[in-house]
């Protein structure tokens, strides 16, 4: 229900918001929600519910799949309101790569690419502080209690509740977790495309950013474990350069830990932005141009139909 409110700055101040910046903030200000529950979501399971009591044992995580459930449909439910909370504004991009696919293929302006994507790494670094400020003495206590390696006292497990980093079966090698962000990135794309597109079946009456949250969900399911899906270069990057900051050094860079994998910081912002490329590519070779083509000739039969063809003998 659409409410008329007054404005918190004077008409005359509130003008230079009605552009490029009013657009960044709103990248801001989603990306912020996106990464504040994202990440929310993740310190309950590894830190929070262990270290309350509500456990086996303060360090307890990741007994069953539900485990998993609950950190896939918390990320779900915060892309969710953070495409809601910047939708009407800036098309609520909240990822560096959904900015870039959309230069790519649907005509968003180049000079914008950049501002937006500063937007959302600051949004996301100041998410993850949040995170940080409600969950510290969580954090604090898993790292006590935990054995095993520690930097500055930190652990990778406490680490994981901020950024990503590549299953041990990998055996630090770069490629495996690379082609995950790509692929996982290019469903994203294909699918969020596929949602929005008004001459697909787009989905009606303001449901977009609740099926763009299923998305997140049905990729975290499907290839979450390979390398904790970031599938967005803001929602790693802004959250590792928190972690650097806060204490966690080379966990968060170069991103390494001894004997199970190093450097890796590149890999979750690198793949994303060339699986996003790869996903509208797909998605417009595939679907687009038949859709445009469908568009521009009436006669084309619906999809699924065969329109018989007359033809005339000599």
């Amino acid at each position: 229900m659409a409410v008329e409110i007054p404005s918190l700055i004077k008409p005359s101040k509130l003008r230079a918001r009605g552009g490029l910046l009013g657009e960044c903030l709103a990248e801001f200000l989603g990306t912020f929600v996106l990464i504040a529950f994202g990440c929310g979501v993740v310190a309950m399971a590894v830190a929070a519910l262990p270290g309350s009591g509500r456990a086996a044992t303060p360090t307890t995580i990741f007994l069953a799949a539900g485990d998993w459930l609950l950190i896939t449909w918390g990320w779900a439910m915060a892309v969710v309101f953070g495409v809601y909370v910047a939708g009407g504004v800036s098309g609520a991009h909240l990822n560096p790569a959904v900015t870039l696919a959309m230069a790519v293929r649907r005509g968003f302006p180049w000079a914008k690419v950049l501002p937006y994507w500063f937007a959302q790494l600051v949004g996301a670094f100041t998410g993850a502080a949040l995170v940080y400020l409600v969950y510290h003495q969580a954090i604090g206590a898993y790292d006590a209690a935990a054995s095993g390696p520690k930097v500055n006292g930190h652990t990778n497990a406490t680490f994981s509740i901020f950024a990503t980093f590549p299953a041990g079966y990998f055996h630090g090698g770069i490629w495996g977790p690379l082609i995950d962000q790509i692929v996982g990135t290019a469903f994203l794309i294909m699918f969020i495309v596929a949602v929005i597109d008004l001459r697909n079946t787009a989905v009606q009456a303001n449901l977009g950013p609740l099926i763009i949250g299923f998305i997140v969900a049905a990729i975290g399911m499907s290839y979450g474990a390979n390398a904790g899906y970031a599938i967005n270069p803001a929602r790693d990057f802004g959250p590792r350069l928190f972690t650097w900051s806060a204490g966690w050094g080379s966990l968060a860079f170069p991103g390494s830990v001894s004997g199970v994998y190093r450097d890796y910081w590149w890999i979750p912002i690198v793949g994303p932005l060339i699986g996003a490329v790869i996903g509208i590519l797909v998605y417009d070779l595939f679907i687009g141009d038949v859709l445009v083509l469908r568009a521009k000739d009436e006669e084309l039969p619906e999809a699924g139909v065969v329109r018989q063809v007359e033809t005339t003998e000599e």
